[in-house]
């Protein structure tokens, strides 16, 4: 197998942004003008409510995720199938947020297979790229303990201010990595361009929704209702020093590589950034490559291919080891680690 080159996978959304994905892959506009603010890469995960937003198309005609059906061990890895089969267990996402988003929050695990049939939560990760505000800013967590029912009336009167108030605001810059467990009440503020690793689902409880283009009150809950959805949010006080521990990378793993999550990730996805000074060695593994700066050329057993800003790169695990190599910065996106818990 071969490396294979991603094209732009974007579809509508109910929120502005995008324009600094346009910028990052040299024009490829998103099919909803100034609602698509992601491109989702290499996904085999739908959009929730669709049978096919966001899946990936290959240039065969097939989707993505028809494709490593017809060969998991091929696509994934021995190991990778036999423990989750032939799902990835990861998406990947391009993320700019034209618009701060609004205060929401995503399942865990349990929760999804008690509430939603499915064995898969939303924890995530951004890795920041950049963006084209003048101060960008993230929202995690509740400063202080919530109790349950001054929550239940903060969503069902939309006091924004109020809700907004009650989490930490935190600076990033281009580099920062947050770790977002599910549960945690965040919004992505405007301006920010990142690339966001997380479990396969689409899966949204709507804190906020006043002023954007959804009906939070019809769609924001999951068909379950407010009462049950609102069971999934982390409602436990988030210190500083709390949230330091999610914003901490473990440090160079190989020459060119640094592990950009702390080791609560690996369960549910891992990342390194490559920044290759001859070369940098990859094992063989099935991941996708993000290109945020420069140029230069993964070489693989399967084959080479060229690697520019903005590409994205679909590297099957039977593509064999091999290694990037130019003056350039690339976030390595890479499934959970079965030895770590994250099998299913």
């Amino acid at each position: 197998m071969k490396p294979i080159a991603l094209a732009a996978n974007r579809f509508p959304r109910f929120y502005r942004g995008g324009s600094a994905i346009d910028e990052l892959r040299g024009g490829a506009h998103g099919a909803g003008g100034a609602f698509s603010p992601e491109d989702w890469v290499g996904s085999t995960t739908a959009a929730f409510g669709s049978a096919g937003d966001g899946l990936t198309r290959l240039e065969d005609g097939r989707t993505l995720r028809e494709a490593i059906r017809s060969d998991p061990e091929g696509f994934l890895g021995p190991r990778h199938a036999e423990a989750y089969g032939d799902d990835p267990a990861l998406l990947v996402k391009l993320l700019h947020a034209g618009e701060r988003l609004p205060v929401h929050c995503h399942p865990d695990r349990d929760f999804a297979r008690r509430h939603l049939g499915c064995p898969w939560g939303k924890t995530e990760a951004w890795v920041i790229v950049g963006g084209d505000g003048p101060d960008p800013v993230v929202h995690l967590g509740f400063r202080e303990d919530m109790d349950p029912g001054r929550l239940a009336g903060l969503v069902d009167a939309q006091r924004v201010e109020a809700l907004l108030a009650a989490l930490n605001a935190v600076p990033v810059a281009a580099g920062d990595t947050v770790l977002v467990p599910a549960g945690m009440p965040h919004a992505i503020g405007q301006g920010v361009l990142l690339v966001e690793l997380q479990e396969p689902t689409d899966f949204s409880v709507l804190l906020e929704w006043e002023g954007f283009a959804i009906d939070g009150r019809a769609e924001g809950h999951l068909g379950l209702g407010f009462d049950l959805a609102l069971g999934c949010v982390d409602r436990a006080g988030w210190s500083p020093a709390r949230l330091d521990r999610l914003r901490g990378g473990r440090g160079p793993v190989r020459p060119g590589a640094e592990r950009l999550f702390p080791a609560e990730a690996d369960p549910f996805f891992r990342a390194e950034r490559l920044r290759p000074d001859q070369a940098v060695s990859l094992e063989a593994a099935f991941s996708i490559l993000v290109v945020t700066e420069g140029s230069g050329r993964l070489e693989t057993d399967g084959g080479s291919l060229g690697l520019g800003r903005g590409e994205t790169v679909l590297v099957p695990f039977a593509a064999g080891p091999g290694a990037v190599r130019g003056r350039l910065e690339a976030v390595r996106c890479l499934p959970p680690d079965p030895d770590a818990g994250g099998a299913r």
